[in-house]
């Protein structure tokens, strides 16, 4: 593991990923967040080579199971994702009079960047990064599960497919706000 994360060594493999925000601060409990990140993903689908196999947005943290095309790589998409959303996310936050918590998140956000020499004035998204290499379909099938469980687990919804920001509705082959690559 290096200090900022773990290596991607095959860029062109499937990968299992966890975005989590700073201090576990419930930032995706608005839709408007969880829809800036949503467009960073369509936009990262259009232009970065994303291929989104599976996805949920909870309130403090993201699952993702991705890959990429051809010519593209796992390591681009994950910096210019985060990137891209925290910079649309806090300037949102900073600019929209509908955030109620506006100023105790900014103080967060900043008390976050001031432990990092390596940010400006906010930090949103912790640095580490934790991917794991998915290599076998069983495997594959349990991760699946797990992000498609994820809102049925915190009592948001009693069937996965109705949590809206969420693949497990693309598995089931019903509604959906974003294209996915099923796996299966």
């Amino acid at each position: 593991m290096s200090r900022n994360g773990y290596i991607i060594h095959d860029q062109q493999a499937i990968y299992y990923m966890t975005f989590t925000i700073v201090g576990w601060i419930d930032v995706f409990s608005r839709q408007s967040y969880r829809d800036i990140l949503i467009d960073s993903f369509k936009y990262c689908q259009k232009n970065k080579g994303l291929r989104l196999h599976a996805y949920v947005i909870m309130t403090n943290h993201v699952h993702l199971i991705v890959s990429v095309q051809d010519g593209f790589n796992i390591s681009n998409f994950v910096s210019d994702c985060k990137k891209f959303s925290a910079k649309k996310i806090l300037d949102e936050i900073e600019s929209s009079g509908v955030e109620s918590r506006r100023e105790w998140m900014l103080h967060q956000f900043k008390y976050y960047a001031s432990r990092h020499s390596r940010n400006e004035k906010y930090q949103l998204w912790e640095h580490d990064n934790h991917f794991i290499e998915l290599s076998s379909t069983a495997f594959t099938q349990q991760k699946i599960d797990y992000i498609h469980q994820n809102p049925v687990s915190a009592g948001l919804v009693y069937r996965a497919e109705d949590y809206v920001y969420s693949s497990a509705s693309n598995y089931a082959g019903i509604d959906q706000i974003i294209d996915v690559d099923c796996l299966f």
